[in-house]
């Protein structure tokens, strides 16, 4: 993942994702500041819904997150997200305040839980086109606030993001009992550092040997313990870490995929194509189109293991996702070469001619596979 210039991407990314600044009028915390971060191409897709990220700590959360999205969203290794973080820096204190007894929250901690869920993500639902996917992102005492969220029968979030969690009492134990009970993916991330605060890192690994030894339905789960790292700077590695977990199918096919998984099929490489892209729908709520480095991958699985025959379904998906271009044809003429049918393997690579040039195929590399054909049908 294209990652070394991450820290230069997020210090200018005010230049390319702009930030806006408003108030909620809160019935319970009052007036509330909270940043927001829309995609680049927001105005342009008026018709794109996207996944949301709520960033707990938004004085200093909100910027490097806001950042990493963008730059992550360029390279197609995440969507593009609207990024909302909170201001805390005056009402932290108040915001995740617990009871004394059972370590939930009370009082104006109860407030501020009711405030996420009852009004700050409802405002940006009904403000701006937010999708069903969205993510909450917690450091330290907050990190372990975001928990609290998830241990309703609906958890108001899809992934969590807990970057060296402070953790309260009876929360290790209460979170490894919860998670097991989810039945709907769920992506949990928590991440700890060699030089993380001593009973953070104390407390962080104890409840990770506890997840780990659980047995989950639904829950995809990834920890991370840096070395070299403090409470501070593990920030800066955690959060492409998650988003690379949770937005990890999204990605383009990579060679270590296309290796373990696309060429060991007992089944087609296009159905564990079109499968991928289902998946994103149905997890993100984005009907991606299909990217052209995925066709390639898909097609030199075919090549590959000889399965000739899956190119007609392939020439489908290609219609459909570049009805404009040529590659439909291409891979239309593939399988009829593959099936021995050179006639209509010749009309398709002739076809192909009306349609447009696609990523580095052309009209006369179609034009030279027909003659080529003709050459051989004559020999």
């Amino acid at each position: 993942m294209r990652l070394f210039f991450l820290l230069s991407l997020i210090f200018t990314a005010s230049t390319t994702a702009q930030t806006q600044y408003e108030f909620i009028d809160s019935e319970r915390l009052g007036n509330r500041a909270i940043k927001i971060q829309l995609p680049r191409n927001y105005q342009e897709n008026s018709a794109q819904f996207y996944p949301l990220i709520v960033v707990l700590d938004g004085d200093y959360l909100f910027e490097t997150i806001a950042g990493t999205t963008d730059y992550m969203a360029y390279w197609d290794d995440m969507p593009e997200t609207i990024v909302v973080g909170i201001n805390q820096d005056s009402t932290r204190n108040e915001d995740l305040f617990l009871s004394d007894e059972d370590h939930f929250p009370i009082d104006s901690g109860a407030k501020f839980y009711e405030f996420l869920g009852a009004e700050l993500v409802p405002y940006m639902v009904e403000k701006y086109r937010v999708g069903r996917f969205k993510v909450v992102v917690g450091h330290g005492e907050t990190a372990n606030f975001i928990n609290f969220t998830s241990f309703v029968k609906k958890p108001l979030f899809q992934a969590y993001i807990a970057m060296s969690p402070t953790l309260s009492p009876f929360m290790s134990e209460n979170l490894s009992k919860r998670l097991p009970e989810i039945n709907t993916p769920l992506f949990y991330y928590m991440a700890t550092a060699a030089e993380d605060f001593k009973d953070n890192r104390k407390n962080i690994l104890n409840l990770n040997q506890k997840l780990n030894a659980q047995e989950f339905k639904a829950i995809l789960y990834k920890f991370d313990d840096f070395e070299a790292q403090n409470h501070y700077s593990l920030v800066s590695s955690a959060i492409p870490s998650a988003f690379e977990h949770v937005f990890g199918i999204y990605q383009p096919i990579s060679r270590a995929e296309y290796k373990t998984k696309m060429l060991t099929l007992e089944s087609s490489a296009v159905d564990y194509l079109s499968e991928k892209y289902d998946r994103i729908d149905k997890l993100f709520g984005i009907e991606k189109q299909i990217i052209l480095n995925d066709f390639r991958a898909t097609a030199a699985a075919l090549n590959k293991n000889e399965n000739f025959s899956h190119y007609k379904d392939l020439a489908k998906l290609a219609r459909k996702h570049y009805p404009e271009s040529l590659l439909s044809n291409f891979y239309l003429g593939r399988f009829y070469e593959g099936s021995g049918q050179r006639r209509k393997a010749i009309k398709a690579y002739q076809e192909a001619f009306v349609y447009d040039e696609i990523g580095g195929i052309s009209k006369e590399d179609m034009l030279d596979n027909a003659e080529r054909l003709k050459a051989e049908s004559e020999n």
